[in-house]
């Protein structure tokens, strides 16, 4: 690929994680990265997931783990936007 495009999609990933999560920090973007595309994966191939949770147990905890971190901080984002919209 090219600069322009990999800024310009980093750029993305960034908004989608700020307006998920409320953090477009790095860290944040590389854990919405794989949040991402782990559940793309789980979504289209359900048996690839299934069969590489059961392969890694320690890593299927990890992305249980990020699920609900990133679960948590998209329910706090949106009852904190719910609070701005109701003053």
């Amino acid at each position: 690929m090219n600069v322009l495009f990999d800024d310009e999609f980093e750029g993305l990933v960034a908004k989608f994680s700020e307006l998920l999560t409320g953090d477009d920090s790095k860290e944040m973007v590389e854990k919405i990265k794989i949040w991402a595309i782990y559940n793309h994966i789980h979504k289209t191939m359900p048996a690839l997931a299934s069969h590489w949770n059961q392969s890694h147990p320690e890593a299927k905890v990890t992305i249980r783990k990020l699920y609900e971190e990133v679960r948590d901080l998209n329910l706090k984002l949106k009852e904190k936007n719910k609070e701005q919209q109701e003053t």
